[in-house]
């Protein structure tokens, strides 16, 4: 259900363009029923006059419009091919070229603030990256689409953890609109533009998280990870606060690292890593990849696996021999169940939304009020 999800969300974008617009849409149309107003001479054979509207500001929505459609049909494809994670991986990067290239002819701003202890070091307040944003936003771009897909298996987890991130993009909008900063704040049209994307996904998403909890009616597929993780990248692009959007997947950036061995073949990877359900007890328990005597983890891999075993971020059993036979699979979900234990499904994903959400609040505390350490000043204000 995916893909009716974002068909929807799509038609609704579609339909909320007028009234993003109504204002300039007035002016540009002798103000719209205005039976009063005058047109002057020299202006009755030039008609409408376009060049005051804001076609910067609706390229946004186009460019915007294209990507999340380009990777809507990305899942359609992987959804119904099965494709290969190495060569599905690279490909919402393709459907970001035509958003990065808006962003560099109507943007274009490629320098960072450096830290405040930083600058003795590098000669000033700013550095200029030049080529090597492009490739970090192509990277975002490629990333928050992948870790939706990642962090799944289990009902509601999917749409849950991206209706908590929708939330807290939404929030981190309404601090730069809101009457106590400075109006109009220079940022306010890209918060603006943020929250015109995110409304309407949250809706559609929490249509769909109705059928999708546990237990669940449908399923979202491939379709929905794909596309929600591109309006995170979207908004965080064209809306020029793709680092801050970084503080909000801290959950979703900790899984892929702590799941980079198996996806990158260093200890064996099964076809699925979701958690294991005990029809007996009714639980879900940390499902497990083997190693046969024939094909034997290599003696660092075993050990580095051991030392893990100790700190509590992973479960292994050894033979009699000191030999790693078994390992928990390396997802959030299967720490998660190795540090609590056996849950109910709705359960595990509760805790881990939770988790989600005090984790993304502390990302917004640290971005506007520690990171006062580091900078010498909040752009809020």
């Amino acid at each position: 259900m995916g893909l009716v999800c974002a068909l929807v969300y799509l038609l609704a974008v579609v339909n909320f363009l007028p009234f993003a617009f109504k204002r300039d849409i007035v002016e540009v149309t002798s103000g719209a029923g205005n039976k009063d107003r005058v047109l002057e001479a020299q202006h009755i054979e030039t008609g409408r006059f376009l060049h005051r509207f804001p076609l910067e500001k609706l390229a946004s929505y186009g460019f915007a419009y294209g990507t999340l459609a380009s990777v809507t049909i990305l899942g359609i494809l992987d959804d119904s091919f099965d494709m290969r994670w190495r060569h599905k991986f690279f490909i919402p990067a393709f459907a970001a070229l035509p958003m990065l290239a808006l962003y560099f002819v109507d943007f274009g701003v490629t320098h960072v603030v450096v830290p405040l202890p930083f600058r003795k070091y590098v000669g000033g307040e700013l550095i200029e990256l030049g080529g090597l944003y492009y490739l970090y936003m192509a990277a975002i771009a490629i990333f928050c689409p992948n870790c939706i897909n990642i962090l799944a298996g289990v009902n509601g987890i999917e749409v849950g953890q991206s209706v908590v991130i929708a939330s807290l993009i939404a929030l981190n909008d309404v601090l730069y609109l809101l009457p106590t900063v400075h109006q109009p704040h220079p940022a306010a049209d890209s918060h603006l533009f943020s929250l015109y994307l995110l409304l309407p996904f949250i809706g559609v998403s929490l249509a769909l998280l109705k059928h999708n909890w546990f237990p669940a009616k449908v399923f979202v597929g491939d379709t929905y990870c794909y596309f929600a993780g591109m309006v995170f990248a979207v908004v965080g692009i064209l809306g020029h606060f793709s680092k801050t959007l970084l503080l909000l997947f801290i959950p979703q950036i900790f899984n892929f690292l702590y799941s980079a061995p198996q996806l990158f073949a260093l200890v064996p990877c099964p076809r699925h890593r979701l958690p294991r359900f005990n029809a007996r007890t009714g639980l879900l328990e940390p499902s497990v990849a083997t190693f046969a005597e024939e094909k034997p983890l290599r003696p660092i891999v075993g050990g580095v696996l051991k030392l893990l075993h100790k700190v509590k971020l992973l479960r292994v059993q050894v033979d009699q021999n000191g030999r790693v036979t078994e390992t928990t699979n390396f997802t959030i979900l299967n720490l998660w169940l190795v540090w609590r234990g056996p849950l109910r499904e709705d359960r595990l994903t509760v805790e881990i939304l939770t988790m989600q959400a005090m984790v993304g609040l502390l990302g917004l505390w640290v971005r506007h009020s520690l990171a006062l350490l580091l900078f010498s000043a909040d752009n809020r204000f």
